[in-house]
């Protein structure tokens, strides 16, 4: 069997809005999936739409947010150096993957959701019968993707991401460009949640989405489990 290959898509925006303050990615929904795939055996190519190395939110880089995973990352000099020069989105091919995974942070939000190259290469993979992976802010690429009949391709179907009331207990609610809860069901989506922090991911067909941070690893082993079917 050919080793299955996992495009990793990270956000290349570092302002939080106008506040200040700086965003980018959140290091554990890189991190737990990057190394559940490295372990499964998966070829892993990572992306970003200004290629090079993607911004950290520092706020994932706390005390309170460190898992076995992050603690890894720190430790893993290969991972950083590959981290440091992401390619460039637009020059990336769909037919030369097997997935796409989208790990949030705020920054999603602002350079994610109208990209042209990250929609033509979502449209491309699940035209291909291939799956899209998001997790927490991450969705939002999902919000302008249309299926082949022009339809978006999140109406009608079960999604998950960051929830309105965990933005609220984030106090972002009136720095972010909009509300992803809100978004995904104006776009008709079959919008799905649990109780704040908790882990969630939902597969509908080839479309699995994560609720929050604490859902990276779920939505990365219904990823695989979907490689191997």
């Amino acid at each position: 069997m050919s080793t299955k290959k996992i495009l990793m898509v990270l956000t290349s925006h570092d302002e939080l809005g106008n506040s200040g303050e700086k965003t980018g990615f959140w290091v554990e929904e890189f991190a737990a999936p990057y190394y559940a795939f490295k372990e499964a055996g998966v070829e892993i190519t990572l992306a970003s739409p200004l290629g090079g190395h993607p911004p950290i939110d520092p706020k994932s880089e706390l005390n309170d947010f460190q898992t076995p995973a992050t603690e890894k990352f720190y430790k893993d000099d290969e991972t950083q150096q590959l981290l440091a020069q992401t390619d460039v989105l637009s020059k990336l091919n769909a037919d030369d993957f097997d997935a796409v995974f989208y790990p949030g942070g705020h920054g999603p939000l602002w350079d994610l959701t109208e990209n042209s190259d990250s929609i033509t290469l979502i449209e491309s993979f699940l035209n291909n019968d291939k799956p899209v992976a998001t997790v927490c802010h991450a969705t939002a690429a999902l919000l302008n993707v249309k299926d082949r009949d022009g339809e978006f391709a999140v109406k009608g179907k079960a999604i998950s991401g960051f929830t309105n009331s965990e933005e609220a207990a984030v106090q972002l609610t009136d720095i972010v460009p909009f509300l992803l809860e809100d978004a995904l069901i104006k776009r008709g989506a079959d919008y799905q949640k649990i109780d704040d922090w908790h882990p969630f991911a939902v597969q509908d067909a080839l479309i699995i989405t994560g609720q929050n941070p604490a859902s990276s690893i779920l939505v990365a082993q219904k990823l695989l489990n979907q490689l191997n079917a």
